[in-house]
């Protein structure tokens, strides 16, 4: 069995309740954490690892972490690996600066997962687009997908921040409405073709 056949299968048998509820907002979520113990008897089965590794990166004035996820086929090294970025927040009431760090890891590891496996978390609570189902994509704040990708666009085709920023009329990336997150996607895949 390859690597990607393994990969597959555990895609294919991998089931990642939302467990966590959050009271605040009213609804339930999966973390890092329930999707790797969701993952390990599968990894088991299947004769693979998987292996999570945090980098601090500067990305204009900004410090992002970035998780890369890596599928490992134990009897051949093999891997299959999946990136995700996160930034810390300037500040967090209630939060010391290792809680903000740690949070960041756990939010980029969970998306990192979720490239990894296909669970897709579009419909989630906790990622701030569906809060208000009756809003027109126009008025949407951008997913953390989306700016994962616009960073990681940004960062590929060195595309200077400020004057992008000036482009779209905001100060950071997350002020972003999803709309003009899809049009900074489309802009910027131009410039890699």
């Amino acid at each position: 069995m390859t690597v990607y056949s393994k990969l597959v299968e555990v895609q294919n048998k991998l089931k990642a309740p939302k467990s966590q509820f959050n009271s605040f907002g009213k609804y339930n979520y999966r973390n890092a954490e329930d999707i790797l113990e969701a993952v390990k008897p599968i990894l088991k089965e299947v004769g693979a690892a998987v292996v999570l590794k945090d980098e601090i990166v500067l990305i204009g004035d900004r410090y992002y972490l970035k998780t890369k996820a890596q599928f490992i086929d134990a009897e051949n090294g093999e891997t299959i690996e999946v990136e995700a970025i996160a930034r810390e927040a300037e500040e967090k009431k209630g939060m010391d600066a290792a809680q903000v760090t740690g949070a960041t890891s756990s939010y980029a590891r969970k998306y990192a997962l979720n490239g990894l496996f296909l669970i897709d978390d579009t419909k989630d609570n906790d990622h701030d687009t569906l809060h208000k189902t009756d809003l027109k994509k126009e008025e949407l704040k951008i997913s953390q997908i989306q700016i994962d990708s616009v960073v990681q666009l940004i960062t590929e085709t060195k595309t200077e921040l400020k004057p992008f920023l000036e482009y779209f009329k905001i100060k950071e990336i997350s002020q972003m409405t999803a709309t003009q997150a899809d049009q900074a996607i489309k802009i910027l895949e131009k410039k890699i073709k």
